[in-house]
């Protein structure tokens, strides 16, 4: 479960700034999902939260930095390895979810079932 809070290799390497993505539309393996609001490179917790605008009524929802598949900075766009039911369907993101125990292991619990 741990690799799943890391940025892919073939993303994170070449001096990689998360901080640059933020703003950046999501696709998911279905199509264009929202936003990223916020990225992070926190050790074990990587992730992004993507703002999901209207599509799921202004939901934010957080994705562990694993998922995240391709990153393009020409087209300020990022792929993730999900669908949108699935982004639709997990959790709520929660600001100090890395500090609540429950909260970190409803996520770890979502996202270990597709064995990423």
């Amino acid at each position: 479960m741990a690799t799943i809070w890391l940025y892919r290799e073939s993303i994170s390497g070449g001096g990689f700034d998360p901080a640059a993505i933020v703003g950046y539309d999501v696709e998911a393996l279905d199509g264009h999902i929202g936003t990223i609001d916020e990225s992070s490179t926190d050790a074990d917790q990587s992730h992004v939260v993507v703002d999901t605008g209207f599509w799921i009524f202004g939901k934010k929802r957080m994705i562990p930095a694993g998922v995240v598949k391709q990153v393009d900075h020409d087209d300020k766009k990022v792929w993730v390895s999900m669908s949108k039911d699935e982004v639709r369907e997990a959790p709520d993101y929660k600001p100090d979810w890395s500090t609540d125990d429950a909260d970190r292991r409803g996520y770890e619990a979502y996202y270990d079932r597709f064995g990423w």
